[in-house]
């Protein structure tokens, strides 16, 4: 398992459509993932969940990614969430 904090740098945080393409990406790895905030826990491949967290830039999240692929998933998913997909 691997976890990771990091802040958001999306300009408008994690609002539809990032949510979107990282629910996306998330799906299509195997590993099991995870976002925090705040001590709130949701399933990374679910849009409701996601959106639920309302992340908006410069807040603190922590990744956990779990699974055959997590080094993959981990990597790829962390770039999404500081840099989006510009």
């Amino acid at each position: 398992m691997l976890e990771k904090s990091l802040t958001i740098q999306l300009a408008q945080g994690l609002h539809a459509r990032p949510a979107s393409e990282f629910v996306k990406a998330a799906t299509s790895f195997q590993s099991e993932v995870h976002l925090s905030k705040q001590g709130k826990k949701v399933n990374a491949k679910s849009i409701m969940g996601l959106m639920s967290l309302a992340v908006k830039k410069g807040d603190q999240i922590t990744l956990t990614v779990d699974g055959a692929d997590e080094s993959k998933a981990m990597a790829a998913l962390e770039t999404l969430l500081v840099e989006g997909n510009e």
